[in-house]
């Protein structure tokens, strides 16, 4: 299933990770592991954000997901499932119209 997750980085402790190099590992890992379709990295919220746009085949990886970026960067997460544009054109598709 196609997931985005939003991370929102705790500002002291990104500071932190930025100046000790934890923080660039921390999202090459991420990527190395997730193999986005798509990454993003900006500030969000008055923060630092970044956003992966993923397939996650398996809802038991979510903890090793998470835990990076709760555990050394102090974030904030959202996961939920999206759409591109031909997944919801095949999803329309399919309801019933009345």
């Amino acid at each position: 299933m196609r997931v985005m997750l939003r991370a929102h980085l705790d500002t002291q402790v990104s500071n932190a990770a930025v100046k000790d190099g934890t923080l660039q590992q921390v999202m090459q890992k991420m990527v190395e592991e997730l193999k986005p379709e798509a990454a993003y990295f900006g500030p969000s919220e008055g923060g630092r954000s970044c956003t992966f746009v993923f397939d996650m085949q398996d809802s038991s990886r979510l903890p090793t997901i998470a835990e990076p970026l709760l555990d050394h960067l102090g974030a904030r997460i959202e996961i939920q499932p999206v759409m591109n544009g031909e997944d919801l054109k095949k999803g329309l598709a399919a309801v019933k119209r009345d």
